[in-house]
């Protein structure tokens, strides 16, 4: 049990790392559900885990500054613990989102009051020329986030589902009521920081007008999607008409070019 645990938290560094291979989504429950079975002995069993995490965690991205519950931790630890007790779906659902939400505060604790040490102190080695001193602090950085996760995963294993149950109850409800309504807020705030960036006079009607559609005429947000995309591209063929229009008028493109 301690060698598979120690595998598991390698699996989480490694799908830690999916940046580093160039976006390769290894760090989706199909992928860690995929490599907790082989770990475990039953690789039927997680990819069937895998994928029902998969639709639990589909929405979990990061939206301008704000994370989602760590994905990887939860998945990997939820199928775990369904594939050794030899429970279904329930178990790993139960145990995988609120262990992905502790994980999101060990991230956020790391991000906030250690990675920008490091991130000061490659600064100042940038001051002086030193390429060498950023390019260890760049290579630091990786596993002062990572190796911390492993960490958990790997415990948290070993010492089994039980003890993090009742860890898990142990746990205040205003902590975890607090949880629920961070973790409702934060998609706010990241999309409130995406659109700082990009809405503008020429756009702001069209925000106006997927609000309206969603409040008072209740479409989801899948069909203003849709009719949003055939807006566009309504519009752009009209800009282009237009434009050809113009050209033509000015003796510069013929109707029959």
């Amino acid at each position: 049990m301690l060698i598979q645990a120690i595998l598991l938290g390698l699996i989480a560094i490694v799908a830690n790392c999916d940046y580093l291979l160039g976006t390769a989504l290894i760090q989706r429950p199909l992928i860690t559900g995929l490599l907790t079975g082989i770990v475990l002995g039953d690789i039927k069993k997680g990819i069937i885990l895998g994928a029902t995490l998969e639709l639990a965690f589909m929405g979990a991205f990061s939206i301008g500054a704000a994370l989602p519950p760590d994905m990887i931790s939860g998945c990997i630890l939820g199928t775990a613990f369904a594939i050794s007790t030899g429970k279904g779906a329930a178990v790993a659902l139960t145990l995988g989102i609120p262990i992905a939400s502790l994980v999101l505060i060990v991230k956020n604790v790391i991000l906030i009051f250690v990675l920008p040490l490091i991130v000061h102190k490659a600064d100042a080695y940038a001051e002086k020329g030193d390429c060498r001193g950023v390019e260890l602090m760049q290579i630091i950085g990786g596993p002062v986030l990572y190796v911390p996760i492993a960490i958990i995963v790997s415990v948290s294993f070993y010492l089994g589902s039980p003890v993090m149950k009742a860890f898990l109850s142990s746990i205040p409800s205003f902590v975890t009521t607090g949880l629920t309504i961070a973790t409702g807020l934060l998609p706010a705030l990241g999309f409130a920081l995406l659109a700082r960036m990009i809405i503008n006079k020429s756009v702001i009607i069209f925000l106006i007008l997927g609000f309206g559609l969603s409040a008072y005429g209740s479409i989801p947000v899948t069909g203003i999607a849709i009719f949003g995309t055939i807006l566009a591209i309504i519009l752009v063929k009209i800009e282009n008409k237009q434009k050809v229009a113009t050209a033509t008028d000015d003796g510069g493109v013929s109707d029959d070019f």
